[in-house]
């Protein structure tokens, strides 16, 4: 059973992305769906096309899909959006990219994603292919953790959690969340054990982020997403943490330097949740949106 995923900046997304009729929509990231039907309900669209690596986001959104009212002009590929734009040839009017992990997945007891329950380290987002996060714990050496934990997660105590876990994996492999979370906690100074964030919080994204290649594909499908809209067609795309936005902010910057007359950044800050619908979903307390259109 897919669990509900609460949708981030939904009206901000809507005010920018809905910005005309007949729009031809691509969501690049359909997670629980909540975006992608959203617009839909609001009669603007012409098609949408949802894409998601993940499986079970994939199989629940084919049968909402089919069991709805949109099943003539809504679809669900399972692919990732990189490898999507790698072969596609349709103009959109609107792309949105939902860049964060759903609620699903971190609630989720199956794939590792959190260290608040505890599983199996997979952190794979299509569970088909690639590296699972016990893999990668147990076979790189401690300088090469120790970088994946401070490019990805920015944690300033990389060295020390990396020189932990590998002499913890010596005894056994590290397999379960609650043993990842024990040794980030036990790396930390006492005084900074019970603070926040959590000790293992940057550690446990360095990881998902490194499973799924997750910062080259986005750095590398920007341009391609920018291409793939229509004249006039605007492309946004929600963060969760200041390495994807860099990217974002860089990428969009980027285009409207090279080309001026052809792209307008239309969010000179990235929008952010007010102050209730951050009490209604936390989560969404870190998400930002930028949104650019061509023009």
């Amino acid at each position: 059973m897919y669990k509900e995923h609460i949708s981030v900046l939904l009206n901000e997304c809507k005010e920018y992305l809905l910005h005309k009729s007949n729009i031809d929509y691509l969501d690049i990231t359909f997670g629980g769906g909540g975006h992608f039907f959203s617009f839909l309900e609001s009669g603007q669209l012409s098609s949408a096309q949802g894409l998601d690596q993940d499986i079970e986001a994939y199989a629940n959104g084919k049968k909402r899909i089919e069991e709805s009212d949109f099943s003539k002009i809504a679809k669900i590929k399972h692919i990732n959006f990189g490898s999507f734009l790698e072969s596609n040839e349709v103009k959109y009017d609107s792309i949105l990219g939902d860049l964060g992990v759903s609620s699903h997945h971190f609630d989720s007891d199956e794939r590792g994603f959190s260290f608040k329950r505890e599983a199996d380290l997979d952190m794979r987002m299509n569970t088909t292919e690639g590296e699972k996060a016990s893999d990668v714990l147990n076979s790189l050496d401690e300088k090469d953790l120790a970088d994946i934990f401070y490019h990805y997660g920015e944690e300033r105590l990389s060295r020390k959690i990396a020189a932990r876990l590998v002499e913890k994996r010596k005894e056994n492999k590290i397999i379960k969340t609650s043993e990842l979370e024990e040794i980030c906690f036990l790396a930390y100074p006492k005084h900074m054990r019970h603070k926040k964030p959590h000790p293992a919080t940057r550690v446990f994204q360095a990881l998902r982020i490194y499973v799924n290649d997750e910062l080259n594909i986005l750095e590398q499908s920007i341009p391609k997403l920018l291409e793939a809209l229509k004249p006039g067609g605007r492309l946004g795309l929600i963060s969760f943490h200041s390495l994807e936005d860099r990217i974002v902010k860089h990428s969009f910057k980027k285009a409207y330097q090279n080309d001026q007359d052809s792209y307008a950044i239309l969010t000179k800050r990235p929008l952010v949740a007010n102050d209730d619908e951050v009490s209604k979903n936390p989560r969404s307390r870190s998400a930002k949106l930028r949104v650019i259109e061509k023009k």
